[in-house]
């Protein structure tokens, strides 16, 4: 059954990383909301005092789009459809 994934949502991330200095890898999982569709990621979270923090990281397809929306995409369409 292929069922599409349009966007992923979660109350909490688990971080591996690998320690460069001993090769040893360490796993957290994080109170935060993750929310992912194709035009990138979201993280938010809490700051140290409490207030809402949030990283966002845009795919290719978000960048593009961002430019478009913002007038600095191209003077043309993509698709060659409009006129």
């Amino acid at each position: 059954m292929d069922e599409k994934i349009f966007e992923i949502r979660a109350k909490e991330v688990t971080v591996e990383v690998t320690d460069i200095a001993t090769g040893k890898v360490h796993r957290r999982t994080l109170p935060m909301d993750y929310f992912e569709n194709a035009n990138g990621l979201v993280l938010r979270g809490e700051n140290l005092d409490g207030s809402v923090s949030q990283l966002v990281f845009y795919s290719s397809r978000g960048m593009q789009r961002m430019k478009d929306l913002t007038g600095g995409g191209p003077d043309e369409d993509p698709c060659g459809t409009h006129k």
